[in-house]
């Protein structure tokens, strides 16, 4: 028997990060938790953290540090807290970790993502800003360090296994004449445009298929998280946003295709559950059982497809062409962004002006060459700036 694989997962609390610990727990002979962080569910943290006794468990401020520690000690465990970005990349990088979980949600998730790729991690990568944000920045330290990258976006993991191994070579070399990413289409895809103005917060976080955090939920309604996972898989594909075609699938039973230069067209399908790419990432190049109930066609019954309506989605127009400029445009779209949609959750704006507030914010400001991380870093402050002086002008108040 090989020594357990020491694991990771920074986001914990989270959706993928409970998927990801429902996976694990189903296979304690193969995986061991080092490490976990949460954000604002601290009483679920600690719960998991007396489930799992992990090494370290990681929280944002130290004041929740001290008393979570104190409590853990109270009931016996020897885990220690820190806290703090450091707190997160410590664990992220440390010589014992093999795999990490990266599934914070936004920016937040690049620091520790990109310690545990220089450390030359197995990282299993659910933070898609991350990627957006550092691009080029990213794959070099990837390339440089040896860290082993696997996406669990269920749609990036379903386009990694659909193309052939040696994909680095270059699409078009092994065949591939486009990648078909899938979308659900979310829950405003039939709705009238006009009722969009007066959609709430609970009306976007309720998906139609899958169960998830409430960023990524208005994202999906509004389709820009499509148009960053196009934004990922060119970097993790090294494809340009031409070859990338987005399809709306209002199953999600297909979770994405990749069509070759004969004719071939390869998908990868299952039920919508998270668990089906975190297993196969986590055992990667095995298969280990995720818990996901097997696919049942007959009951699915049918497949639909359709093009996406730009003028209901204008997010998914805004991310190619910030895909397109690349430089630092894809780190501010990503910030007005979490911006925009944390004041819609919030009730200050309405659901079209989260792409409105993004656009202004695209066309204040030069797109500048991403030189180090500090470029990107800055572009993404200065993005959140002007996202905020775009809602200090608005006079709606509460809606």
């Amino acid at each position: 028997m090989s020594p357990l694989q020491q694991v990771t997962v920074l986001g914990a609390t989270g959706s993928i990060g409970l998927s990801t610990l429902d996976v694990i727990g189903r296979h304690p002979e193969r995986y061991q938790i080092f490490a976990l962080s949460g954000f604002s569910r601290l009483t679920e943290l600690e719960a998991l953290c007396l489930l799992y006794r992990p090494r370290f468990a990681v929280v944002p401020e130290a004041a929740a540090a001290h008393q979570l520690q104190v409590d853990l000690r109270a009931a016996g465990l020897a885990t220690e807290v820190l806290h703090g970005p450091a707190g997160l990349c410590q664990v992220a990088a440390h010589p014992e970790v093999d795999t990490v979980m990266a599934a914070i949600v936004g920016a937040a998730g690049l620091p520790p993502t990109l310690a545990a790729v220089e450390a030359g991690k197995k990282v299993l990568l659910a933070n898609k800003e991350a990627l957006v944000m550092s691009g080029a920045l990213f794959m070099q330290a990837v390339k440089r360090s040896g860290a082993v990258l696997l996406p669990i976006d269920s749609e990036h993991n379903a386009i990694f296994q659909c193309l052939p191994g040696d994909y680095a070579r270059g699409l078009p070399q092994v065949g591939v004449r486009r990648i078909l990413l899938t979308a659900s289409g979310g829950p405003f895809r039939e709705m009238p445009l006009a009722q969009l103005q007066d959609v709430t917060p609970e009306q976007a976080c309720a998906h139609p298929n899958w169960s998830m955090g409430r960023k990524i939920s208005v994202d999906s309604a509004s389709m820009m998280n499509k148009g960053l996972e196009l934004i990922e898989a060119c970097w993790l594909f090294d494809a340009k946003p031409a070859q990338i075609e987005v399809v709306v699938h209002p199953q999600s039973v297909i979770h994405s295709l990749v069509d070759y230069v004969d004719g071939s067209v390869l998908a990868q399908l299952g039920n919508p559950d998270m668990r089906t790419p975190i297993s196969h990432a986590l055992a990667w190049p095995e298969r280990i059982d995720s818990g996901v109930a097997p696919l049942d066609l007959f009951a699915v019954a049918r497949l639909d497809f359709q093009a996406p309506d730009e003028q209901r989605f204008p997010c998914l127009r805004l991310a190619r062409q910030a895909a397109e400029a690349g430089g630092t445009a894809p780190a501010m779209l990503n910030a007005a962004n979490e911006v925009a949609v944390a004041a819609f959750l919030e009730r200050r704006i309405r659901f079209p002006e989260i792409a409105s507030i993004i656009d202004s914010v695209l066309n204040a400001e030069a797109v500048r060459a991403v030189e180090n991380l500090d470029t990107v870093l800055a572009a993404d402050k200065r993005a959140r700036s002007l996202a905020q002086q775009c809602l200090g002008g608005s006079s709606r108040g509460e809606v």
